[in-house]
């Protein structure tokens, strides 16, 4: 690895510096930083990396020949606007060498993912996507559906645009495979079978109504129904069915014709499910407006499996092949890709894109831009979605940027506000207080950006909202006031769900921090808290009030109610904990076993609280040390 002479920069490995170390000058432009660089490249390919003055990463790129790349950056003339900025805001740079562009290919991707560069195209994602999986941890395999990291040992299914489309195939897998997807606890539990085995959603392997090896043959077709065997699959049925039917064996012949059933109306049922399409994604994308929308349709075995619009970060003009081109790297770089992708153009190095990809699944990826046939009509399915989602995003834009300008008038901002935080809390009582913050901008609703504060120690356990509100404010402010230098963004308005009182108390803190740049304001519930009498409150002016039909207030409303929203949801699920905790845990020395025994012994941990001394010391493997240390915790 290259690294420049960047001590704040974390390295990528534990490699040394090998690289240039430019003599400090008073200034020096872009182009002559990048030529002192460019005297000891390799020509061998790699990563490389352009920093700011603030240490923010401009731009993160690849190459098969760096010198020859990052020499084209040392010339002084023949950019783009975009570029020649980037250029001229470059104070240092880093380079990683790899064996293969390849490689640089999938470390540019996760790099991009990873460090969001400035002038990179990104991709801008919050949610990951659902699979099924098919868990194997247990005896008797269990089909559930599953979203986030991959550590369940078992094989996945995806990925599906929407937990509506696993819940589809999930209930299609019940009824043509049976099964089980309850819990293991559960499961060991059973003495009878349960209600899916009624209704014939589960051949019971908790209660040995089906052999461990015709479970193990149910698993297995799943699998195979899962991984676009699914034509195989119902012929095979269809000869078991009959072969059955022919041996007067007509139970196990009716069971056959109603998995068959199963199998075939799923595959029927879906609105696009072209033949000879068993695993594919088809990805098309549409420009408007300087905004590009890509829309990917998931279809795994030879089922439409959803779709999904994104809309990848981009400067007016990055090229459609280009921006098709970074959101496949990116799109792939945490999730396997199909062995085909149908694309509505190619993108930028395609074949290179397909074998980074290929060596990352380990399989073959094959990327197609068809021209004729029911591919090309599933592509341009995916561009008529593509245009239709990107033009009512624009239009729900231009709507967003009239409120925001509404939201400065009402405020007297200078600008419209580009990014403003909401803030409440919630508790009940001063139990389980938790304060919330929300973000909306040009954009609506920027949930990646959402934040809950756990309130602990004096400011959990007051019923002082005022307090409470303050602590919010402050460990958000300190934290940003550090997190400035590193780009962090700074809200242009902060919203506090409350009146006078609440807005005092967050003055004092953004005072005591020398906060200054950054309006507040507070919003107090009407009369009877009746919406659209709302009243709003500003540091040295008099009260703000707004006609009851004011397309502003309705938007007002709405921030405040999802940061309210978003409170109450963190307090219940923080709740919820609290009462599956059991209080025997907080003991010193009561570990499973004695919390066993104890459980066994009283039959609940409200049984334990209530226990006399005598009692304690009665059970099994508690002695007379711990049963008083046991009694003292419930009774101070």
């Amino acid at each position: 690895m290259v690294k420049a002479n960047r001590p704040d920069a974390p390295p990528l490995d534990g490699s040394s510096d090998a690289g240039p170390k430019p003599a400090p000058q008073e200034y020096r432009t872009g182009p002559e930083i990048i030529a002192d660089y460019v005297k000891t490249l390799s020509q061998g390919p790699g990563v490389y990396r352009m920093y700011g003055a603030d240490g923010e990463v401009l731009y993160v790129g690849k190459a098969k020949k760096l010198k020859n790349r990052v020499s084209n950056y040392a010339k002084t003339g023949g950019h783009t606007n975009r570029i020649a900025l980037m250029i001229s805001l470059t104070r240092s740079m880093e380079f990683v060498l790899t064996r293969t562009e390849t490689e640089a290919l999938l470390l540019e991707a996760n790099l991009i993912k990873r460090l969001k560069p400035r002038f990179n195209i990104l991709l801008r994602d919050d949610k990951s996507f659902p699979y099924i999986l098919i868990r194997r941890e247990h005896e008797s395999p269990q089909l559930v559906k599953h979203r986030g990291a991959r550590k369940a040992k078992g094989d996945y299914y995806g990925p599906f645009a929407s937990p509506s489309a696993v819940n589809n195939t999930l209930n299609t897998l019940q009824k043509a495979f049976g099964i089980r997807t309850c819990t293991d606890s559960t499961y060991e539990a059973r003495t009878r079978p349960c209600m899916l085995y009624q209704i014939k959603r589960c051949a019971g392997p908790c209660v040995d109504l089906v052999s461990p090896a015709d479970y193990d043959e149910l698993v297995r077709e799943a699998k195979d129904f899962l991984s676009g065997r699914s034509n195989t699959l119902r012929q095979r049925l269809q000869t078991e069915m009959t072969e059955a039917s022919e041996n007067l064996d007509f139970e196990t012949a009716a069971k056959l014709r109603d998995r068959i059933r199963a199998i075939a109306a799923v595959t029927s049922q879906q609105d696009v499910n072209p033949d000879g399409v068993e695993e594919a994604d088809v990805i098309a994308l549409h420009q408007e407006g300087g905004k590009t929308c890509v829309q990917i349709f998931f279809f795994r075995a030879g089922q439409n499996w959803g779709n999904r619009s994104l809309y990848p970060k981009h400067e007016a003009d990055a090229s459609t092949d280009e921006i098709l081109a970074a959101f496949i790297a990116q799109f792939y770089d945490d999730k396997p890709a199909p062995r085909l992708i149908l694309t509505g153009e190619a993108p930028q190095q395609a074949d290179l894109l397909a074998e980074a990809l290929s060596l990352r699944a380990g399989h073959s990826v094959e990327i197609k831009t068809p021209l004729r046939g029911s591919k090309k009509a599933l592509v341009e399915a995916a561009e008529r979605n593509a245009k239709e989602a990107l033009g009512r995003t624009l239009a729900e834009s231009q709507s967003q940027a009239k409120l925001l300008d509404g939201v400065a008038k009402v405020f007297d901002l200078d600008e419209r506000p580009d990014r403003v935080e909401v803030y409440d809390n919630s508790h009940i009582q001063g139990t389980n207080a938790l304060g919330a913050m929300i973000v909306a901008g040009p954009d609506g609703f920027d949930k990646q950006s959402y934040r809950r504060f756990n309130m602990k120690g004096d400011d959990a356990a007051t019923n002082d909202d005022f307090a409470m509100m303050k602590a919010m404010i402050r460990r958000r402010f300190t934290r940003l006031q550090k997190d400035r230098e590193d780009g962090a963004p700074v809200p242009d308005l902060i919203l506090i769900d409350g009146g006078k009182g609440q807005l005092s108390s967050v003055m004092e803190v953004m005072e005591e921090l020398g906060v200054d740049d950054v309006a507040v304001a507070a919003v107090a519930k009407g009369p009877d808290r009746d919406a659209g009498r709302e009243v709003f409150y500003m540091p040295g002016k008099p009260p703000i009030r707004m006609a009851m039909n004011d397309p502003v207030l309705y938007y007002l409303q709405r921030i405040r109610d999802e940061a309210h929203r978003f409170a109450i949801t963190g307090h219940r699920a923080k709740r919820a904990k609290q009462m599956r905790e059991n209080p025997l845990d907080d003991i010193a020395g009561v570990g499973a076993n004695r919390k066993s025994a104890l459980l066994k012994h009283f039959g609940s941990a409200k049984a334990v609280s209530r226990a006399n001394l005598a009692d304690l010391e009665a059970v099994d493997g508690v002695s007379k040390a711990l049963a008083r240390k046991i009694y003292e915790h419930f009774h101070e």
